[in-house]
């Protein structure tokens, strides 16, 4: 059975693909027939060169990863998994007889969710493949329910701008606003905010977002705890929501909410954009004087007297 016509069957009856590194023979042999007994279905790899090939190719649901191979060891394969978009949320659990601190630490630095010991207990081994695989589904699902309702999220660790947890959607919005940042990592400039308003949370300030421009684009950041204010301090992770926005669509958008001119939305606009009448009229080339007649229109339209009522109205109704 080839790897697509394998996937599907194991897709369809709800069954998982394991991909199973390890040089070692004896240990495939093992480990493969106790994981066959178990109803999962088996691909074996026998080098790191090997292990990245077919994870990008047959995309499996976990790898169970050898960490000491010779050319490329288990912790670069972790690494490149979870850096390429195709494969980083593909949980990954270690093998290995390396029980130092330091390999410990290593290895969850690469990325992976789990760590056992050499020799491998193959009861306990399964018992944790089941528990990561229901986790991955969940998040899997996830994912796809908040991408299909246009929320682009994700989940940053603050100590090192790390993305532990990311939709579709975000990562395609940060992959076309910060070109060259790589996949698992914040953009500098959204980590020093992430940074900067995760104290001034801890320190009881109201909630400040974080807009970056490109071209008309605009992508704008929201901070979210996932705990108690960050309570976890340098270790905590913090929920981001993205949003885009552009000009032309907030210009069309006012223009289907209110009965305005052309001229008139885009007054209000820059209105919304927290920008004065002279910032406004240097924007649209046009006088302060202008503007201001314009805003009086605008003021009458909309049924308010002052530019905060007028912008909190239009971000209200085009919401």
């Amino acid at each position: 059975m080839n790897t697509e016509a394998a996937r599907d069957d194991v897709v369809g009856d709800g069954l998982a693909l394991v991909l199973l590194v390890d040089d070692t023979p004896d240990n495939l042999a093992v480990l493969h027939d106790a994981l066959d007994e178990s109803g999962y279905t088996v691909l074996v790899a026998t080098s790191g060169e090997q292990a990245l090939l077919r994870a990008r190719d047959a995309q499996p649901d976990i790898v169970l990863l050898d960490a000491v191979m010779p050319g490329i060891d288990g912790f670069e394969v972790a690494r490149r998994l979870k850096a390429d978009e195709a494969t980083a949320a593909i949980p990954i659990v270690f093998m290995t007889g390396l029980t130092e601190t330091e390999h410990v630490i290593s290895a969850f630095g690469a990325g992976v969710v789990d760590y056992v010991t050499k020799p491998i207990r193959t009861r306990e081994l399964i018992a944790r493949i089941e528990s990561h695989l229901r986790n991955a589904r969940a998040q899997q699902q996830a994912r796809h329910a908040l991408d299909a309702f246009g929320h682009a999220t994700m989940v940053v660790r603050e100590r090192d701008g790390r993305r532990l947890w990311q939709t579709a959607l975000a990562r395609s919005l940060i992959a076309q606003h910060f070109p060259g940042v790589p996949d698992t990592l914040m953009p500098p400039a959204a980590m020093a905010w992430v940074a900067r308003e995760a104290l001034r949370r801890r320190a009881g300030a109201e909630p400040q977002g974080l807009t970056v421009g490109r071209g008309s684009q605009r992508l704008t950041f929201a901070l979210h705890a996932m705990d108690d204010e960050g309570a976890g301090g340098a270790n905590a992770e913090w929920l981001l929501v993205l949003r885009e926005d552009s000009e032309a669509a907030l210009m069309e958008s006012l223009l289907r909410a209110f009965p305005l001119t052309a001229r008139e939305a885009e007054v209000l606009y820059w209105v919304m954009q927290g920008k004065t009448n002279r910032d406004i009229g240097e924007i649209l080339s046009l006088s302060p004087r202008t503007v201001h007649k314009h805003l009086e229109h605008v003021f009458e339209k909309l049924g308010v007297e002052t530019r905060t009522a007028a912008a909190a109205l239009a971000l209200q109704r085009i919401a």
